[in-house]
């Protein structure tokens, strides 16, 4: 396999591109080089793996990295499958430096063994995204009209929507190509607000890329085969569709995907009605779980989606086939918990159309529907008015009398409506800068400091933010350098906060070694084991690989800028969490027993003591004797 990592660097104010070679053993793959070339150039980076176009399943994942404009710092995030694609351009990785003079659209294309094409084509984007089916829709739509006949195979198209200009959590968005079909299944760089970034700093809203280029990919099953079987006594397909049983279909359970396995399992640690549920008795926690849940929201998935198989893959070769879909919704756990369960909505019907909505925009779901939520406990509350917040309606935030179906449509339609206010700046909402800020505003003018301590945050700098996963556990909102992705321990055990730092580290690395050679992490099961010994066969360099990762992560960890909780709800976040494991799941660890009672003592002391014994054990795991 070739030896060099090869960039095309494109300077989106002239034009002007080239490309450089990086020796593999300097770099290995789109997290330490991306890193690298962010450093120097404030570059946005765009890049797949050494192992993309190879017989891995799950190796085509494509990868971003630069600047957070909404967690204020250096940021990665990836989408399924959209590397394989790429890799027909014959590199690894796209880097775009300063801006286009107008929102433009970046053509790349290669036909076998000649060079890129580069191209900026200039785009009325309010024109196209308010055309044909609205936002990211008509931008992949236009995009492929007026540029995908240029293709001699089925090309890839990312886009951004109205988000990105407007807000700080634009993502990025991008829909596999069949036979010259667009489809439904669409795949997200969500996490991080990359696509604000890609917009608003670079000036690019859509990039289509394809070709015929041909690489010598690693192709020889007989050994890899030969590998796993050394390792599991299993042939690499078998290992892996083991590994992915879980996004598949789980029998034990009888449903599939992280929606139907998750919300299978999730019973009283389920969050809803913008975290409230924490304070509930883990009795009203099960009936809510089991009234609006299982007998309704997960039923419907489960007839609707697992029991019709209709599910897909990403758009590469993958035994996982972890997208679920009901018609042209896409249903993934998280999203479908931000926007359904913690907004008050647990209905499918009402669900679909609010992350429809969302999607149309080009938001990042996770973080719109914390976002959502946190809103609709202000109106609930009456922290604000409908009329200053530019809707018509007010939730039914509550468990008590709750109808499943007309109250969830009641929420979503409501949803849709703060939606329209944050694009349009509907009366005093404009998050152009990050909705902590205008929290942090708003309450000190109001008067009323429970309007920003009811916005759960993991919180970055002065005004940097990332709505946390949706589990309900201590990792979520650690003190790491990168939040909002599942680079630290999220499991809901208790483990106390110094060893829970090293933890978080672990799976840091853990979960970066994965991500430099462009595997999904649905593929851990196997990756994280065999991914050293797989560069080590490929290029010699095994030791060298993981010494790469621990340097790159050092970087990273040295940039960290987490803030301390400053919301009342975060903190009490962590003080339900250790009642509950105590109360409900009877763990006797000792330091549980400690950490309650000096809650119960000082919980401000308590929480400060919680935050920085993890951010200890993080800094112990990275500091060499």
């Amino acid at each position: 396999m070739d030896s060099h990592q090869r960039v095309l660097t494109v300077h989106a104010n002239s034009s002007f591109y080239r490309i450089d070679r990086y020796k593999i053993g300097e770099y290995f793959g789109p997290l330490d080089l991306g890193l690298h070339l962010w450093r120097k150039y404030n570059s946005l980076n765009i890049g797949v793996g050494v192992l993309a176009g190879s017989i891995f399943p799950g190796s085509n994942r494509l990868f971003f990295t630069g600047y957070s404009p909404c967690w204020d710092g250096f940021y990665i995030s990836s989408m399924g499958g959209a590397g394989l694609v790429f890799n027909n351009l014959g590199i690894n990785m796209l880097s775009i430096i300063a801006k286009a003079p107008s929102p433009s659209i970046l053509y790349l294309n290669r036909d076998r063994s000649e060079e890129i094409q580069v191209e900026l084509i200039p785009v009325n984007l309010n024109e196209v995204w308010n055309s044909g089916r609205k936002g990211i829709y008509s931008l992949t739509d236009y995009t492929y009209e007026k540029l995908g006949s240029k293709f001699k195979t089925d090309p890839r198209i990312l886009v951004v929507g109205p988000s990105a200009l407007e807000t700080d959590v634009g993502a990025i968005c991008s829909v596999p190509i069949d036979d010259g079909k667009i489809g439904f299944v669409d795949t997200w760089a969500g996490r991080g607000g990359l696509g604000s970034r890609m917009l608003q700093q670079h000036g690019i809203a859509a990039v289509i890329y394809g070709g015929t280029h041909i690489e010598e990919d690693f192709r020889d099953r007989v050994v890899a085969d030969k590998w796993f079987v050394e390792k599991y006594q299993k042939k690499l397909a078998s290992k892996d569709f083991e590994a992915t049983t879980k996004y598949r279909f789980e029998p034990k359970f009888e449903t599939g995907g992280t929606f139907g396995v998750n919300f299978k399992t999730l019973k009283g640690k389920m969050m809803s009605f913008n975290y409230k549920s924490i304070y509930m008795s883990e009795e009203e926690r099960l009936k809510i779980h089991q009234d609006f849940v299982i007998n309704h929201y997960l039923k419907q998935f489960n007839e609707e989606t697992i029991k019709t198989k209709n599910q897909r893959t990403c758009g590469e070769p993958c035994a996982a086939l972890c997208k679920k879909m009901n018609g042209i919704y896409k249903k993934d756990y998280e999203p479908y918990q931000t926007m359904g369960p913690l907004s008050g909505i647990f209905d499918q019907r009402a669900a679909e159309a609010l992350n429809h909505h969302a999607d149309m925009y080009g938001f990042d779901g996770i973080a719109i529907g914390g976002i959502i939520a946190w809103l609709m406990e202000c109106l609930d509350e009456g922290y604000f008015t409908p009329e200053e917040l530019g809707v018509t309606k007010k939730p039914y935030f509550k468990a008590e009398g709750f109808d499943v179906v007309n109250h969830s449509m009641n929420n979503a339609e409501l949803g849709i409506e703060l939606l329209d206010s944050i694009i349009l700046k509907r009366g005093i909402i404009d998050f152009s800068r990050g909705p902590r800020l205008w929290a942090r505003k708003y309450s000190r003018l109001k008067q009323n400091r429970n309007i920003k301590d009811s916005f759960v945050c993991v919180k970055n700098t002065r005004n940097g933010w990332m709505v946390p996963n949706q589990y309900w556990a201590p990792g979520l909102l650690a003190p790491m350098p990168i939040m909002g992705k599942y680079y630290l321990h999220y499991g809901d055990d208790f483990v106390p906060p110094r060893e829970l730092g090293k933890k978080n580290a672990a799976r840091f690395k853990g979960e970066m070694l994965v991500d430099n050679v462009g595997i999904c992490r649905f593929h851990r099961g196997w990756a994280e084991e065999m991914i050293p010994e797989i560069i080590g066969s490929l290029y010699g360099m095994q030791k060298e690989y993981i010494e790469a990762i621990d340097v790159c992560a050092e970087k990273i960890i040295s940039r960290n800028k987490s803030f301390f909780w400053v919301g009342r709800r975060s903190t009490d976040f962590i003080y339900c969490f250790l009642k509950r494991k105590k109360d409900i799941d009877k763990c006797e660890h000792p330091e549980l027993t400690n950490w309650i009672d000096a809650f119960e003592k000082d919980k401000n002391e308590a929480a400060l003591n919680f935050w920085y014994e993890m951010h200890k054990g993080m800094l112990e795991s990275f500091i060499k004797p």
